[in-house]
């Protein structure tokens, strides 16, 4: 037979306390009243739109169950593009956005190759989209050939060597 201590209520109390201090020193500064924030559209933003600060708000997160991944600041979402359509007053969830393309499928383009000083452009045809640093098919308007390319910032390709 085991026999527990007997606790005084005196002697429960002062623990409890001690306890509740313990946790109040070692909890991080703020932590408890830092608020947190969503970013949800204003108006309907459809698929393949580009999301402008105009369009988004950032509101303060009062369900403390929310699923996680949705965009917290505006500065996350400013100049992306929505793969889906995102509903008014709804959060937006990361996974939902890209970047822009850099180089758009049927679009023209600048085909350029560079090697030891020799610089050769042409022009030619995107055969699919790409964002910059993507590998990006394009077809020359000249010669009708195919050629992989890396899509860059300015909507060039740049052609690599085999």
């Amino acid at each position: 037979m085991k026999f527990r201590p007997k606790i005084m209520p005196v002697q429960g109390y002062k623990v409890t306390l001690a306890l509740a201090l313990a946790f109040a020193m070692c909890a991080p500064h703020g932590a408890m009243s830092q608020q947190k924030f969503a970013v949800v559209p204003t108006v309907t933003i459809l698929s393949g739109e580009i999301i402008t600060q105009g369009r988004v708000t950032e509101v303060p997160v009062t369900n403390p169950n929310i699923a996680p991944g949705y965009s917290q600041s505006i500065e996350e979402v400013v100049g992306k593009v929505s793969k889906r359509t995102l509903v008014a007053g709804r959060t937006i969830p990361i996974g939902d956005l890209r970047d822009p393309y850099a180089v758009e499928r049927g679009a023209a383009v600048r085909i350029t190759y560079n090697n030891n000083g020799m610089n050769l452009s042409a022009s030619g045809v995107a055969i699919e989209d790409g964002m910059a640093g993507d590998i990006v098919r394009v077809r020359n308007k000249d010669t009708g050939v195919t050629v992989s390319g890396t899509a860059k910032l300015d909507g060039t390709v740049e052609v690599f060597q085999k």
